[in-house]
């Protein structure tokens, strides 16, 4: 006998199908009952279509507080045990109220002050794609080699390190709290590589959830700046990315944080690309080239510069597709996606010459699949698109030929 063909299986069948009825029979009743109560608490010279809407702005603003409210809660918690967290690495690092921050805050605060004078946003024509990264023009290259000196030399005296801000407005300040962590976890790291401390980074195992949190509100908070940027992009925005790098190539911190982090990492990559390929704004390079440059830079880590080179050689190889099906049918194309593609392509060739000059990483890392896919059939379709796409033509072949160079090197 099958499950359920008995009595009793029948009678589970009736009981939930009554169940069911007495859930919409309550339902109806309810509905019933608040249009009765609406009509009778309708003040004179409304209709009860105008109550109705004024009931439900009122509640929607209610909901919004109460969002706001666990936010904030949710981000207190989150700040005691960051501080919990760095008390039981590093003791000794105790985090107090004190003197101002010399390290997020007070970059937010110098952004805040530059705003007030600086220019509202560079010009661009938005037709500016460029073979070589200019990322000079935005100060960005440079400013990250700033921020990288500035954590490797941290103050050793800790004593005046502030607390860790609470959630914010603005979207630089939500990045404030897990930026000033991280920088922290930074500084226990190299304090204690220099034996000024001693800490115990086994901890982060045990509470992996403080890091992986912090990490990915961090990204979050790196995702909504590049949807909406704001140039020149700010020294804070440039901090925050700098953290980011130096934490996914330090010895010791990035097998926790690619432990844990990994697919909001993987997430994070694919949004850029996402970015890249999808901004129309006109004026969008120079934001683009920032972008850009952050991808370059996750590109510093092994295992993640793999995982990147696979993501682009998919959407480029996927776009030189698309564009020979509408080029041998005479039919339109994204002129959009075409002139961002030249991105993709820059950063896939920094880092496909990255992975080649570095002799003690095997390209054979992303000899996969996805290189395959790429080089299959490429000749032709560089053949067909060379005449009327000569430059995206010519980048193809170049990305062709550092994979197959990398190939001989390996064998």
């Amino acid at each position: 006998m099958e499950p359920g063909s008995g009595p009793s299986g029948g009678a589970a069948a009736a009981e939930i199908k009554g169940g069911r009825k007495n859930q919409d029979w309550y339902l109806k009743i309810s509905k019933l009952a608040l249009a009765f109560a609406i009509i009778h608490s309708k003040p004179p010279g409304k209709s009860c279509k105008e109550y109705t809407e004024h009931l439900a702005r009122t509640l929607s603003k209610q909901d919004f507080g109460w969002k706001s409210k666990v936010e904030a809660l949710e981000a207190e918690v989150l700040r005691l045990r960051q501080e919990l967290l760095l008390n039981k690495i590093c003791p000794r690092f105790c985090l107090e109220n004190g003197k101002p921050s010399t390290s997020a805050e007070t970059l937010l605060d110098q952004e805040y002050i530059n705003s007030m004078s600086y220019p509202s946003q560079l010009e661009d024509s938005g037709c500016d794609v460029c073979n070589d990264y200019a990322f000079d023009s935005l100060g960005i290259a440079s400013d990250f080699h700033q921020s990288e000196h500035n954590v490797n030399t941290s103050k050793y005296w800790l004593e005046g390190v502030p607390p860790v801000g609470l959630c914010c407005i603005s979207k630089e300040e939500s990045l404030t709290a897990p930026l000033q962590f991280l920088q922290h976890l930074l500084e226990i790291r190299k304090l204690s590589e220099g034996r000024i401390l001693q800490a115990d980074f086994k901890e982060l195992e045990n509470d992996s959830f403080t890091l992986c949190d912090s990490v990915s509100r961090l990204l979050d908070g790196l995702i909504v700046f590049y949807n909406s940027p704001k140039l020149p992009v700010s020294n804070f925005i440039t901090e925050a990315v700098s953290v980011l790098i130096s934490l996914i190539t330090d010895t010791k911190l990035s097998n926790h944080v690619l432990k844990k982090c990994f697919k909001k990492l993987e997430e994070f990559k694919k949004n850029l690309i996402q970015i890249i390929l999808r901004n129309s704004s006109v004026n969008r390079f120079q934001a683009l080239h920032a972008v850009s440059h952050t991808l370059v830079l996750l590109g510093r880590n092994n295992i993640l510069r793999s995982a990147l080179i696979s993501l682009l050689l998919t959407e480029v190889h996927q776009f030189a597709e698309q564009l020979l099906q509408a080029h041998q049918i005479q039919a339109m194309y994204n002129i959009t996606q075409y002139e961002n593609i030249f991105l993709l392509c820059m950063i896939l060739e920094q880092l496909l010459q990255n992975e080649t000059e570095e002799s003690n990483v095997s390209s054979s890392d992303y000899d996969g699949e996805e290189k395959i896919k790429f080089l299959k059939n490429l000749d032709q379709i560089i053949l067909h698109l060379s005449d009327e796409f000569p430059l995206f033509s010519l980048y193809l072949w170049r990305v062709s030929v550092l994979l197959n160079s990398a190939q001989i090197q390996v064998d």
